[in-house]
């Protein structure tokens, strides 16, 4: 595919919403790579990277490998998610602490959005169809409405499934793979190990994501080439029932205490607004959800007016 430079400057943008979506707990990058119409580009570049990539270096040099695993668009990609963690993620938590109703009302709207895109690509429709996505929108309900673990495991074994487990959350839409970490009680030990720059720790979480990375995206790339709407519409329901867990409105049934010593809640449960104990700046929320659905739909007729 020829790109030319303003087309990876594009990607790149694409990547640092990515990078920012994954900072926020209950938010998939994923979701974001899809609604921007890289999602099967990517899995299919990210599943390129196999045994064959060393045979390929070996027998026709570097350029060749680097343009079987479409290097160009990962770069660019990456290297934006790379930016948006460095720029972003002191924004965005701060807005989680001080106006997390606002943040979660824009996502909200976002996601909203997503559910009718990536709805819309599904062409054929009947009751297997439905009934795939009603399964994966409760299994997704389900897992936002899990209590984490309190008791955390450190284990060399234990935080390499964690990582393989939590890479395979992120890039699907609708599942968050911090959320995941979380769940499982190794949220706090590997951001322990990245506070105290625990290297071998890193290393090991990081291998069981890349390993996680490279068997998921050939996993995924095989539903989208021979059963693609039964994979949409698994999706679709992945998005709509992690709706639950990006609701602006929570009240705190338990609290923790962070590695910074800080006070954070811990389980929540979703209310009303009009139920919230304190201020639902109702108002300000569902202007940001308008904003965060139209952004969705601007970024939709751009991508038809390209094709």
């Amino acid at each position: 595919m020829s790109r030319s430079i303003k087309d990876y400057f594009i990607i790149g943008f694409k990547g640092i919403a990515m990078g920012a979506a994954d900072v926020v707990p209950g938010v998939s990058g994923g979701t974001i790579a899809f609604i921007s119409g890289i999602y099967e580009e990517l899995l299919g570049s990210i599943s390129n990277i196999n045994l064959k990539l060393f045979k390929e270096l070996k027998t026709n040099g570097l350029a060749k490998a680097w343009q079987q695993i479409n290097g160009n668009f990962l770069a660019s990609l990456f290297l934006g998610i790379v930016i948006s963690f460095v720029s972003l993620a002191k924004v965005i938590k701060y807005l989680l602490e001080h106006q997390p109703i606002l943040l979660w009302s824009f996502f909200f709207g976002l996601v909203l959005a997503s559910v009718i895109y990536v709805g819309k690509q599904i062409k054929n429709w009947n009751i297997l169809i439905i009934f795939m996505l009603i399964i994966a929108a409760f299994l997704a309900y389900y897992i936002t409405t899990l209590n984490p673990l309190v008791n955390e495991n450190s284990s060399s074994l234990f935080l390499f499934i964690a990582g393989a487990i939590a890479i395979c959350a992120m890039i699907l839409p609708g599942i968050s793979g911090a959320f995941i970490l979380v769940l499982l009680g190794a949220y706090k030990p590997i951001l322990t190990a990245v506070n105290d720059r625990d290297f071998k720790t890193i290393a090991i979480v990081g291998l069981g994501a890349i390993i996680g990375l490279l068997s998921f995206s050939k996993v995924l790339k095989w539903l989208f080439a021979h059963y693609k709407n039964f994979t949409l519409a698994a999706l679709t329901g992945f998005i709509i029932g992690s709706l639950n867990k990006i609701w602006p409105w929570k009240q705190t049934l338990t609290w923790r205490v962070n590695s910074h010593g800080i006070k954070v809640p811990f389980n929540q449960k979703s209310v009303l607004p009009f139920n919230f104990e304190g201020d639902p700046q109702l108002l300000y929320a569902i202007l940001l959800a308008i904003v965060g659905f139209v952004l969705i739909l601007i970024l939709e007729k751009i991508a038809v007016q390209k094709e």
